[in-house]
């Protein structure tokens, strides 16, 4: 499915006032961050633009496809990935992806490979083609489906729901479907995630409220945040393993910390 963007025209918040930004431009390889408060409208955002809204949902908005009103139900341009993930079939995870990549008319042969290795460069917990996708954990079947989004999915727009506790590397995942022509969406309260993408919707009280572009300093002390990170979830990964906090951690924090401040 070839899409070049879509476009939000805005509605109104709550109250029926206007929303600030009036119009949002989304195209391939953009990620886009929804940032702000619980309840401040980030899921009925990423709503409007899966139901491919036309004036008709609690916001008013309009979502435009290559500058286009599209009948929703003629065509699907979104993947949604959300918090709590469930599978309906009773497969394993090779079937699952053989049959995916079937439907879609891809090449069999090397696809499971492929979707499970990249899955286990994301997950914290090994996965293979003979596990059951009942069985998976949250982290394991976020890891699978950001795989399968970005490998075997023709759809252009990606919209992801709070994906910083699902025990993957966020970043990487993020990047990887970036990185295939993706739009990704995602609505994340971690503050590294923000800082990750090109540009964040600031929500509030159900509106977009402000559009905030990177600039030089975030992106100069986005490597210290991702370090952090990347610290912390080895931590994560020793404590729940049975583990005790070890002064070798706590000595690169500090360190981390006192070189962001030199810069």
């Amino acid at each position: 499915m070839d899409i070049n963007e879509i476009k939000i025209v805005s509605g109104t918040d709550k109250n029926g006032n206007s929303e600030s930004v009036e119009e949002l431009t989304i195209r391939k390889g953009d990620i886009l961050v929804l940032a702000g408060p619980t309840g401040s409208g980030k899921s009925l955002l990423l709503s409007d633009i899966e139901q491919l809204a036309n004036g008709d949902s609690p916001s008013g908005r309009r979502v435009l496809v290559d500058n286009k009103v599209m009948d929703p139900f003629s065509m699907r341009i979104t993947a949604c990935l959300s918090q709590n993930m469930h599978f309906v079939m009773d497969l394993d995870v090779g079937s699952f992806i053989g049959l995916h990549a079937k439907s879609r008319k891809i090449e069999t042969n090397n696809t499971v490979e492929k979707v499970l290795k990249q899955a286990n460069d994301l997950a914290g917990e090994p996965l293979s083609a003979d596990m059951h996708l009942a069985s998976l954990s949250g982290g394991q079947s976020r890891a699978l489906m950001i795989s399968d989004a970005a490998l075997i999915s023709n759809a252009p727009v990606v919209l992801i729901d709070e994906i910083e506790n699902a025990g993957i590397n966020k970043t990487m995942g993020i990047q990887l479907l970036s990185t295939e022509g993706k739009m990704v969406l995602i609505a994340t309260h971690d503050p590294t995630l923000m800082l990750t993408a090109q540009k964040r919707i600031i929500m509030k009280n159900g509106a977009m409220f402000r559009l905030i572009q990177s600039d030089d300093v975030e992106r100069k002390h986005l490597k210290y945040f991702l370090e952090i990170d990347r610290v912390l979830e080895g931590f994560r990964h020793s404590l729940r393993h049975g583990n005790r906090l070890d002064e070798e951690t706590l000595k690169r924090l500090v360190e981390l910390e006192g070189a962001n401040h030199e810069q």
